[in-house]
């Protein structure tokens, strides 16, 4: 058996005249080398997919620290309220069988009406405090509202079939909704005409979570009934007002710079700012849709709830003290582009073994496209520590130099390194440019396709893929 340039030949053996030759490395084909490094490239898939489970499970595991943070402080509060609920009896008939005959029986059944405010005025102050557990952290507040309410009696009350013989003003109960009473202060204030009412914890009969006082809405057949109140509570990440008054008027200030307005109403006029923001609302309820009065049978529907009155659809106005960058999302982001580091780094060696002579083996493939399979689980890592931008430099710093370094080994020349060196550094402040413009990221990532598709083609559009390339002693 002799060993002739790059290839294996065994002797003849009977009657064959003819040598076996088996192909090595030396005279694969370029076509055959494009198969070979997709082939790599599609195994690097099981590691980079596992990067995004192990982002995925930090997620998870800063979702539960975040819990404990916050446990017993008060959830992502939602507020509503007030609402005046005034009981009354009305009759009623059912028609039963006995004896086998039909027998039609009248009855008083007990029943609410739900009345929400003509006008209500809010301000609320919110003071933002940031607490640590470990490596994570989480957004508490402390929140102030003070504000204001009028209820009256619609004019067309007849048309919803309550008569105010019928309801027992003595008996009303006006309810304020907050959706995680825990974090609740100890001195809520609540005046009708200057006399202090005695609050009791929930929703009344209506059960539900806030609190709630027992009044005399006598006043309310001859004029308007004016609420004033005042209470503290706290909560963390998001702030929610259920809006139900005729006219809702809110105003927001914190120190908070970094809000995100969402709800369904968005503020009528805003100012943000890096000393914090200031917002104001202002909602009427032929934009909620729905009437201000509304009956229910039993126990009325509780403040914290329900929507409204006349709706079971819950309409907010809401704000959001949001991180100034959710690292995990932005990891997982630039993980999804790990097929484009990959892509465009095996091109580069794939040209200079097909082009510049230089024989690149399978391994070496694997390993450095396991370094660029590295670098997020790296900036995962480090930006846990540090934050997401330094830790971004630093992880693109250490794989691009690993890379480069081994590239001049297996090219030959730091030439040849400094090439992909400088692809390296280019891919990675590209995609540091797709994360942090997030509208155009397609657009960019698209035009970058396509230049590199473009210079491929151009490169190769004399190689003829299916020819075996000589080996060094051939040539």
């Amino acid at each position: 058996m002799t060993l002739t340039a790059g290839l294996v030949q065994l002797p003849a053996i009977g009657r064959r005249e003819k040598p076996i030759v088996f192909r090595i490395d030396g005279e694969r084909t370029p076509g055959f080398k494009l198969f070979l490094s997709i082939v790599v490239a599609g195994a690097l898939t099981i590691p980079l997919f596992s990067v995004w489970l192990l982002v995925y499970d930090r997620q998870s595991q800063q979702e539960e620290a975040t819990r404990s943070i916050t446990a017993g402080w008060g959830g992502a509060q939602v507020m509503s309220g007030p609402v005046l609920v005034v009981p009354y009896r009305t009759a009623a008939t059912e028609t039963v069988i006995e004896n086998g005959q039909s027998v039609t029986r009248a009855s008083e059944i007990a029943k609410e009406l739900t009345l929400a405010p003509e006008a209500v005025e809010l301000s609320t102050g919110i003071r933002p405090d940031v607490r640590r557990r470990s490596i994570y952290q989480a957004v508490l507040y402390d929140a102030a509202v003070a504000g204001k309410a009028r209820f009256v009696l619609p004019p067309d009350l007849v048309r919803t079939g309550v008569d105010i013989a019928q309801m027992d003003m003595s008996r009303a109960e006006l309810r304020f909704g907050l959706s995680d009473p825990r974090g609740l202060g100890a001195n809520p204030r609540v005046t009708i005409g200057g006399r202090p009412l005695r609050l009791l914890p929930g929703s009344g009969n209506g059960g539900g979570r806030g609190f709630f006082a027992w009044v005399d809405a006598g006043s309310l057949a001859s004029g308007p009934l004016a609420v004033e109140f005042a209470y503290d509570f706290r909560g963390n990440a998001s702030l929610s007002l259920l809006t139900q008054a005729a006219d809702t008027r809110w105003t927001v200030k914190s120190s908070w710079p970094r809000p995100s307005f969402g709800g369904d109403f968005l503020p009528q006029a805003r100012s943000v700012g890096r000393n914090g923001f200031e917002a104001s609302y202002r909602v009427g309820n032929l934009a909620l849709g729905r009437s201000l009065v509304g009956t229910s049978e039993g126990a009325a529907l509780a403040a914290s709830d329900s929507a409204g009155p006349a709706d079971d659809k819950a309409q907010t106005a809401a704000i959001s003290l949001i991180q100034p960058v959710d690292l995990y999302s932005e990891v997982n982001r630039a993980t999804k582009y790990g097929f484009l580091f990959i892509g465009f780094t095996f091109l580069a060696l794939l040209m200079f073994d097909v082009i510049g002579g230089v024989r690149v083996s399978s391994v070496e493939y694997l390993l450095m496209g396991a370094a660029l399979v590295l670098f997020f689980v790296l900036l995962l890592a480090l930006a846990e520590v540090i934050g997401f931008t330094l830790a971004y430099v630093l992880a693109s710093a250490a794989i691009a130099g690993l890379n480069t370094a081994y590239s001049a080994a297996v090219l030959g020349s730091w030439r040849r390194a400094a090439f992909i060196g400088g692809l390296l550094a280019g891919l990675f402040a590209v995609l540091y440019i797709l994360l942090s413009l997030e509208a155009f990221s397609l657009l960019i990532g698209a035009l970058l396709l396509f230049a590199a598709l473009a210079g491929v083609m151009y490169a190769t559009r004399r190689i003829d893929w299916g020819a075996p390339r000589p080996s060094p002693a051939q040539a």
